[in-house]
């Protein structure tokens, strides 16, 4: 497993009962995760002064409960890059801190390609995989179904000091977008892709990861430069197995090029127990290098 690591600004400092303990900054939240099915005693004095808790609804959704002031939006910074936060419906703040075990990986590729790669971020959400690929060095074309979270990643680029930094921002459903290169003939060198279990397109557009995997991925596959550098897939959908995400990584996207397809999980380490939280899997794929 990858767990995230150097992200000062951010901390699960525990995890039990079916709850998160988190401080994003100065800011420490309550939320819910389905995966946390073991019980424990709650010692730490911050479980009773959060500054707010989130609540799941018996008729689904939730809502914040805020039991101190809390600012409409935050900042916090990961190395060099800053984000904001916002709390949300459905639980979330605008960003995965796991993933920037997923952001060191491709920016390392980018830095060390010596030339500027043209990276494409499908289901990008907030730009988190954006700004790092654009700090990197990296050309991205960003491409996410919602006006607002495509509008929220400009903001972080913004923030980061990025906002001069070659990148397209398109609100688009991204199979469609994908197919639609193809047929224009445009190439990537590195594609990064995070797509949800369910959503819908700017269009109403229905999405179903099971089932528009497979069509994806094949289309992805085409779009990949013959010199491209990195693929990678995170999953967050418990029913699809890591080895077939490798297995469908391997024959759709990147067949006969050199290099090996890894699937690891990804996680949180949490503060105050033993262990690694799995926050999902990711499958990629980096070009060998010779010599």
């Amino acid at each position: 497993m990858r767990f995230c690591k150097d992200f000062n600004d951010y901390e699960l400092i525990d995890a039990v009962s079916g709850e998160r303990l988190e401080r994003w900054g100065d800011i420490i939240l309550i939320r819910p995760d389905p995966q946390i099915i073991w019980d424990g005693k709650k010692k730490d004095s911050r479980w009773h002064s959060a500054h707010a808790v989130y609540h799941r609804s018996q008729s689904g959704g939730g809502y914040w409960e805020q039991l101190k002031s809390v600012p409409d939006v935050w900042s916090i910074k990961f190395k060099e890059l800053t984000f904001n936060l916002k709390p949300m419906g459905f639980k979330h703040t605008g960003l995965f801190p796991e993933q920037s075990v997923n952001w060191d990986l491709c920016a390392d590729v980018i830095k060390n390609s010596n030339r500027e790669l043209k990276v494409l971020n499908l289901f990008a959400y907030t730009g988190g995989a954006t700004v790092s690929a654009l700090a990197a060095g990296a050309a991205v074309t960003h491409v996410d179904a919602s006006k607002g979270m495509v509008g929220w990643a400009k903001e972080n680029a913004v923030a980061c000091g990025l906002a001069d930094r070659p990148v397209r921002w398109l609100v688009d459903d991204c199979l469609k977008f994908v197919q639609r290169e193809i047929r224009r003939g445009n190439k990537y060198d590195g594609i990064i892709m995070d797509p949800p279990s369910y959503g819908r397109g700017p269009n109403g557009e229905v999405w179903k990861l099971e089932q528009s995997l497979s069509e994806l991925l094949r289309s992805v596959g085409e779009i990949l430069s013959d010199d491209a550098e990195f693929f990678l897939l995170n999953s967050y959908t418990g029913g699809l197995s890591p080895t077939i995400l490798n297995y469908m990584v391997k024959q759709l996207v990147v067949k006969n090029r050199s290099g090996e397809v890894k699937t690891d999980e990804i996680g949180l380490p949490v503060t105050n127990r033993d262990i690694v939280l799995p926050c999902g899997n990711t499958t990629y794929w980096i070009k060998e290098i010779n010599g």
